[in-house]
């Protein structure tokens, strides 16, 4: 480990040789990017950043910006937690990225169109058809269906990280209903009021044409026949972790934002009340799981869905982002396909690689996982924000026999990577009052219309807080980054 002592802030700051750092080089100088924003932290006294710390934190608290961390049993809703040292991400590097993303949500679109349709990826043998049918997100009421405008996945969440070797790797593709980018808005606005004068030193794209950008995407799949199609966002209600996010993207897009209980259809057309009488909806933003939208199709118990909404789909009188049945795609072990897939639909390499994964249901896989689960990470292929996930070197000797055990019993569920070196980035810690190193990856979004596609120009830099911890979802404790990504 070596230490900086460059100023007092970064006192603390203690350089693992073996991680890749994102603001000081292996010479332990720093890099080019960040050389002028760390002479502005600088500047700071360890009291003046502890007050603008704590401006930071208000400012999130009298918006209502939090999360839910159910793995918490004292405080189950939390401040989402913000970093005030922005990560820069240069532009000839992003636009590797934004190439590399948009080329995945393209292929995975295509796969889900033809995995609904002609199944050509199956009958050439690139992808088992037990793979497919055995997934839950798999909807047999999908098969056949033409979404409007041939778009299923609208809104893709694509996380990467940066390994040690500085190159970026795609960890998972999220296109049921990725969540984060209210965060990616609110973190901008936060860094602008507590240190408005860095950003006249760097020029960088804005994150704010995000909104603009979706309203746009939506309109753009309306049914057939409608001219000015009347937008909603439907939410599970203010029970869920990420309504604040809910309410904050329905605002800003300038869309209603409604509950299963304010829509019913009626003749095959969804309608939302209102104090003037039925309103007719045209595009269903929807973030709710697919068993729970409709009670007259899945789940009969839910009373957060909309009871004849997939009919009404089905008749091509609504549209819903994202369409239904997309989480078959970006199931954990789809992925260890998507180099092939890519291939298949749009003839291309991949631009961004995939982390090496095992897929437990292939016998040469399993046994190689249950050899060295003490060097890979253990990923459930169907859950989201972190849970369930283990990583082998912090198990103990029963814990792995454990695991070896759940693994067993159901080889399908489960995936295995490498223990992947993220890299790590300068985060202000308020125990220490003074930056340290800490994990980060990044959340991109890719928004697909019809003729029409859009990467937002910066994402979610997520961190892990604890120390030495691989683990960033907000889910699980952990907090963001403002993401600069440079104009030039």
């Amino acid at each position: 480990m070596e230490k900086e002592e460059s100023n007092a802030l970064f006192s603390s700051y203690e350089r693992n040789e073996n991680l890749f750092d994102e603001i000081f080089d292996a010479n332990h100088k720093v890099r080019p990017t960040y050389k002028k924003i760390f002479e502005l932290y600088s500047d700071h006294s360890i009291s003046d950043f502890a007050h603008l710390n704590e401006k930071a934190k208000s400012s999130f608290f009298n918006q209502g910006i939090t999360f839910q961390v159910y793995s918490d049993s004292k405080a189950q809703e939390k401040i989402f937690p913000f970093d005030l040292f922005p990560r820069i991400i240069e532009g000839k590097e992003w636009k590797t990225i934004e190439k590399g993303v948009l080329q995945r949500s393209k292929a995975l679109n295509a796969f889900l169109w033809d995995l609904y349709h002609e199944k050509n990826i199956i009958k050439a043998g690139i992808v088992p058809m037990d793979l497919i049918s055995s997934s839950e997100n798999y909807l047999r009421q999908m098969v056949d269906l033409d979404p409007p405008g041939g778009i299923y996945n609208h809104i893709s969440g694509t996380d990467l990280i940066k390994h040690a070797d500085g190159q970026y790797y795609v960890l998972e593709d999220n296109i049921r209903c990725p969540s984060g980018v209210s965060y990616v808005m609110c973190n901008r606005n936060a860094l602008k009021r507590a240190l408005f004068g860095v950003f006249n030193h760097y020029q960088i794209h804005n994150v704010t044409d995000y909104a603009e950008n979706l309203l746009e995407i939506m309109r753009s799949v309306k049914p057939k026949g409608v001219d000015n199609p009347n937008c909603v966002l439907i939410t599970p209600g203010v029970y869920n972790s990420a309504y604040y996010e809910h309410s904050y993207l329905a605002k800003t897009i300038g869309v209603e934002l409604v509950e299963g209980r304010d829509l019913f259809v009626d003749k095959g057309f969804v309608y939302m009340k209102t104090i003037n009488g039925p309103v007719k909806v045209d595009v269903v933003y929807r973030r709710i799981d697919d068993t729970f939208i409709d009670p007259l199709e899945f789940r009969q118990d839910s009373s957060l869905g909309v009871p004849g909404l997939l009919a009404s789909y089905k008749q091509g009188n609504v549209s819903i982002v994202n369409a239904p049945g997309t989480g078959v795609a970006d199931d954990k072990a789809v992925y260890t396909y998507m180099p092939e897939i890519i291939k298949f639909y749009l003839n291309e390499k991949p631009i961004l690689n995939n982390v090496l994964t095992y897929h437990c249901s292939r016998e040469d896989d399993l046994k190689f996982v249950l050899e060295n689960i003490d060097k890979l990470v253990i990923k459930p292929v169907d859950e989201a924000g972190g849970y369930g996930i283990s990583i082998g070197n912090k198990l103990t000797k029963t814990e792995i026999e454990n695991v070896k055990k759940v693994i067993k019993k159901h080889p399908r569920k489960y995936i295995a990577q490498p223990i992947m070196s993220l890299s790590v980035h300068a985060t202000y810690i308020e125990d220490s009052q003074s930056f340290e190193q800490r994990h980060v990856d990044l959340r991109t979004y890719t928004l697909l219309g019809q003729d029409k596609a859009f990467v937002l120009k910066g994402g979610l830099t997520r961190v892990a807080l604890s120390k030495g911890n691989l683990i960033v979802n907000s889910s699980q404790g952990g907090g963001s980054k403002d993401t600069w990504v440079l104009k030039k």
